[in-house]
C-alpha cells in the first residue's frame, strides 16, 4: 500500500509514476478528496472534544460557585450527539479510502522500462548457448509422454484440464530438482529453509498484495475463511506480520518449496497443452526482508542466486527488466528470468525477481528499529522463483532432448538420481 503522506506531499511525482502504470488520474484525485474530507472530519471531532472538556472543567467551576450549570450540560450534550454523528462520517470516509488505496499499484522505480505490454521489457543480459539440433525439436508435452514420464490424460481425467501427472523417473527428477534447489540456495546462497502452511488467511492475501484486487486468481476453500496458496511468497512474507525487527536482523532471507494452486482466471486459450499454465504445480521460492537503504543491492543478488540454478543446469536464459504495463500489481521493479525453449523457438519465463520496496510491509505491518534509535520503519520486502520446478523440467526435456526422443539429464542432477545419465523410454 503507498505512504498516504507520499501522497499528499508528492502529488505531482505520485501521479507520474502511477500513470506508467496506467493509473487513472480519477482514482488517484479520489483518494486525494477522500483524504481531505476524512480529515476535516477529524479535525472537526478534536475541536468539539476540545470544546466538550473546556466545557466540563466549567461546569466543575460553576458548581464552586453555586452557578447554574444546566446551559453547560445542554451545550455538552448536543456536542456529544454532534460527535457521533460526524464519527460515523469519519468512519466511512476512512474506510473509503482505505479500500481505495488497496486497489492502487504500487509506484515503478523510475528505472523501468515504460511501455503496455512485454514488448517494452528491456533485455539486461544472456547466458548460455541455444542447442542446435540436426533433428525437429520436439515439445516436453510429446516428449514426456513418448517416454513415459508425463501423463496429462490421467491428471484430466482426475482433475481436469491443466494438470500433470508424473511417473516413473520423471516424477524422481521433479523431486531431485526441488531437493537440489534447496540445497543450492541453503548452503551456497545463505537461505534459511522453511516450510510454511500451504492454506492461508485473507489476511495473509492482503499482505502481499494478492486481496482483494486478484480474488478470481485464487482459489478459496468453501468451508472456511482459508485460501490455496498461489505461491510461497505469502505465507513466509507473513512470517513476520504485526512485528517490528531489529536493524541487525536485516536483511533475513528465506527459501520455501512449496506447491502453488493458481486458477488462471482470464487465461483461456493461452499454454492450455503441456506445463506452462497450470493449476497447480511446485515452485522453490526466495524471500528476503531488507533494509531499505540495500533493498535493490539484494534483489541484484537475490537474481544472480536465481541464475545459479540455471547455470548450474546448464540452460540457456535471459534476463529482461519487466515494463511498467507487465509488471505486477505490487513490485517496483521486477526482473524476469526467461529459459528457452527449443519447440517454441523462444525464451519463457521461469522466475520474476522483485522489490516490492515498502509496498507489502505497509500493509503486512512489518517493521524495523534502527540502531541509532528514532521511529520504527518499514523493511522493504523482495521475492523470487528459485525456480519454478515443472517449468525446470519443461527446459530440460527440452534442452537436453536427442534424436531417438531420449533425453539427457543434466550432471549435477545424476547424483540425486542414483546415476542415471538419460531417460530413455521404458
Amino acid at each position: 500500500m503507498i505512504d498516504i503522506q507520499r501522497l499528499r506531499n508528492n502529488k505531482e511525482e505520485v501521479v507520474e509514476l502511477l500513470s506508467r502504470k496506467g493509473v487513472p488520474l480519477e482514482l488517484i484525485d479520489r483518494v486525494y478528496t477522500l483524504d481531505e474530507q476524512w480529515r476535516a472530519k477529524t479535525i472537526e471531532v478534536e475541536q468539539l472534544k476540545a470544546r466538550k472538556n473546556s466545557l466540563s472543567k466549567e461546569i466543575g467551576k460553576y458548581k464552586r460557585e453555586n452557578k447554574d450549570t444546566l446551559q453547560l450540560f445542554q451545550e455538552i450534550e448536543k456536542i456529544s450527539k454532534s460527535i457521533e454523528e460526524i464519527e460515523v462520517i469519519e468512519k466511512q470516509l476512512e474506510d473509503e479510502l482505505k479500500s481505495t488505496l488497496l486497489v492502487i499499484p504500487n509506484t515503478p522505480n523510475p528505472d523501468v522500462p515504460v511501455g503496455k505490454d512485454e514488448t517494452a521489457n528491456r533485455e539486461e543480459k544472456k547466458w548460455g548457448d541455444i542447442p542446435i539440433f540436426d533433428f525437429e525439436p520436439k515439445s516436453h508435452d510429446e516428449l514426456g509422454e513418448k517416454l513415459g514420464i508425463l501423463d496429462f490424460a490421467s491428471a484430466a481425467k482426475i482433475s481436469g484440464a491443466r494438470f500433470v501427472v508424473y511417473k516413473r523417473i520423471g516424477a524422481a527428477l521433479e523431486r531431485a530438482l526441488i531437493t537440489f534447489m534447496i540445497d543450492v540456495h541453503t548452503r551456497e546462497n545463505g537461505y534459511v529453509e522453511v516450510l510454511p502452511p500451504y492454506l492461508v488467511k485473507a489476511e495473509a492475501l492482503f499482505g502481499t498484495g494478492n486481496l482483494p484486487k486478484f480474488e478470481n486468481d485464487l482459489f478459496k476453500v468453501n468451508n472456511g475463511d482459508f485460501y490455496l496458496i498461489p505461491t510461497a511468497e505469502v505465507p513466509v512474507t507473513n512470517l513476520h506480520r504485526d512485528e517490528i525487527l531489529t536493524e541487525d536482523d536485516l536483511p533475513i532471507s528465506y527459501c520455501a518449496f512449496t506447491p502453488c494452486f493458481r486458477s488462471e482466471a482470464g487465461s483461456y486459450g493461452k499454454d492450455t497443452k503441456g506445463m506452462i499454465r497450470q493449476h497447480q504445480f511446485h515452485k522453490v521460492e526466495l524471500v528476503k526482508f531488507s533494509h531499505p537503504d540495500n533493498s535493490y543491492n539484494d534483489l541484484e543478488k537475490l537474481t544472480k542466486d536465481a541464475e545459479k540454478i540455471l547455470e548450474y543446469l546448464g540452460l540457456p536464459y535471459r534476463r529482461v527488466t519487466l515494463s511498467t504495463g507487465d509488471m505486477s500489481f505490487s513490485s517496483a521493479k521486477t526482473y524476469d528470468l526467461e529459459v528457452w525453449l527449443p519447440s517454441q523457438n523462444t525464451y519463457r519465463e521461469i522466475s520474476s525477481c522483485s522489490n516490492f520496496e515498502d509496498f507489502q510491509a505497509r500493509r503486512a505491518h512489518i517493521r524495523f528499529k534502527p540502531k541509532g534509535g528514532g521511529k520504527a520503519r518499514f523493511v522493504h520486502t523482495l521475492n523470487g522463483s528459485g525456480l519454478a520446478v515443472g517449468r525446470t523440467v519443461v527446459a530440460i526435456l527440452e534442452n537436453y532432448q536427442q534424436k531417438d526422443g531420449s533425453v539427457v539429464i543434466p550432471e549435477i542432477l545424476r547424483k540425486y538420481l542414483g546415476g542415471i545419465e538419460v531417460i530413455e523410454k521404458v
